[in-house]
């Protein structure tokens, strides 16, 4: 934006197009013509130069602009020359008259498809997207299955991150049919070749019997909480949803369990168990960032819990003050999408792998030495690229000199926050299906070079546990076979 008004141009902007310019009326700009002011205008408020000019670079027909009294249609077009101090005023069409209504919806039926719902359906299951255009108090209501929900006032922002190919066959759906013509029209201005409006909207797909469903809707303090997740087009209402009927495991409250568990609490994970039968220590405190000094002596999974529910009371906490065994494991990881390992001794990490390897749950894995950390995902059940599991990359532990605890051997007290930060993504990538996980990938931070390296990693096909050879093997007393190694 220009620093000194005097010498810019004021652009004029209509009630219909304050939205994006933050309710401002006006606003100031440089520029030598009436494009050239435009475009200043929309590289300050995105989204809004779309409104006023075509793909092409030309001015929509239903936009006039005027410099002063005169239309640049009769001047010199978008090359119409400006001074500074010049005005310039957007005016779009607006409705208005008796008829205006009906001969603007006469006019979109003559150009516009309407489809029964039961031919949207068909539509909908051979590819083509089901736009629904309804409020969200609406939608609670009902919606029909898969479909996409973006409100009218958001449909022209989001709808291309949603649907980026123009030739993909679109149907737009409201309430009753009229408000799904005039989003079927935004979308052909926008650029989309094959769009459609479902006749009659969601009251005549219920009373034809169609299916539906009742999506879970945020509350005000959720849309609140999570707007910038919402904000997102690859997240949106329906993965905030999913993240909060997810359930997360962390095997740990320690260094990294720590850090992974605020943020996926922060990110709205519905449940986070914990599990861990140590007490808050005094030298916790440089590195375990949920834990405090008041708390010393407490159980980890008691002020993990606290710390969570305080930041975020919207989520449950399932704590399990015990040690992880053969014993109990399958019954506290039964249930869970996801394990984050923050375990600090070999026993626990192989246990952990082995019973996530049966239960096809994917172990986020993470460790810490110094100034130095790992992080991978197993997971040989993740599509067509079967991955490793921990006992693939490790088929038995090391000797304690060469893998000291960090009791021993120490670590820089910020590193198991990046650590377990990256654990935290991998956990909601897999949560919201997006991205490529780190499996068959192990990502390795050096932090006195500051520098990521990032190593393939192989399944083996003869490994006991995940190879194609068939049945489980069983759990072992992890304890006994980490001595034996060592």
């Amino acid at each position: 934006m220009a620093e000194h008004p005097e010498d810019t141009v004021t652009i004029r902007i209509p009630t219909p197009l304050r939205s994006y310019t933050n309710g401002a009326d006006k606003v100031a700009v440089e520029a030598n013509s009436v494009g050239e002011a435009l475009v200043a205008l929309g590289n300050a408020y995105p989204g809004i130069l779309e409104r006023v000019m075509s793909p092409d670079g030309e001015l929509r027909q239903f936009v006039n602009i005027y410099l002063g009294p005169d239309n640049i249609r009769v001047l010199h077009g978008l090359v119409t020359p400006v001074k500074a101090g010049a005005v310039v005023a957007i005016v779009p069409a607006v409705a208005g008259g008796a008829g205006g209504k009906e001969r603007r919806l006469a006019e979109l039926r003559a150009r516009i498809p309407e489809l029964t719902p039961a031919q949207a359906l068909a539509r909908q299951a051979a590819g083509a997207v089901l736009i629904d255009v309804r409020e969200p108090e609406e939608v609670a209501e009902g919606s029909p299955p898969g479909a996409l929900h973006l409100n009218r006032g958001f449909l022209e922002l989001r709808v291309e991150s949603a649907v980026p190919d123009f030739n993909r066959p679109v149907m737009t759906l409201c309430g009753g049919g009229v408000r799904s013509l005039f989003a079927a029209d935004d979308l052909l201005q926008l650029g989309y070749r094959q769009v459609a409006s479902v006749a009659g909207g969601y009251a005549r797909w219920k009373a034809e019997g169609l299916p539906g469903e009742a999506p879970q809707m945020l509350n005000s303090e959720d849309r609140e909480r999570y707007s910038r997740h919402l904000s997102m087009p690859e997240v949106g209402e329906a993965g905030q949803a999913r993240l909060l009927n997810s359930k997360v495991l962390l095997v740990g409250a320690g260094g990294l369990g720590c850090p992974a568990a605020l943020y996926l609490a922060a990110a709205g994970v519905g449940t986070l168990g914990i599990i861990d039968d140590d007490r808050v220590d005094r030298s916790n405190l440089q590195r375990q960032v949920l834990h405090t000094h008041g708390r010393i002596g407490q159980l980890k999974v008691d002020s993990a819990r606290a710390s969570l529910l305080a930041l975020n009371p919207g989520i449950r906490v399932e704590t399990y003050a015990e040690r992880l065994s053969s014993a109990n494991v399958e019954h506290i990881f039964a249930g869970y999408d996801l394990v984050v390992d923050g375990s600090d001794n070999f026993p626990t990490r192989y246990l952990v792998n082995d019973a996530c390897v049966k239960l096809d749950i994917p172990n986020i894995h993470g460790s810490v030495y110094r100034f130095e950390g790992q992080v991978t995902v197993f997971w040989p059940g993740y599509g067509e690229r079967r991955g490793p599991c921990y006992r693939c990359l490790y088929p038995e532990p090391p000797p304690p000199e060469l893998a000291p605890s960090c009791a021993e051997a120490g670590v820089l007290g910020v590193l198991p926050g990046v650590i377990g930060l990256l654990e935290a993504v991998e956990a909601l990538k897999i949560l919201l299906g997006l991205g490529n996980p780190l499996v068959g990938r192990l990502l390795c931070y050096d932090a006195l070079p500051g520098r990521f390296d990032e190593y393939d990693l192989q399944a083996n096909p003869l490994c006991a546990y995940c190879g194609d050879h068939g049945a489980f093997p069983g759990y072992v007393d992890y304890a006994a076979f980490c001595q034996r190694a060592a």
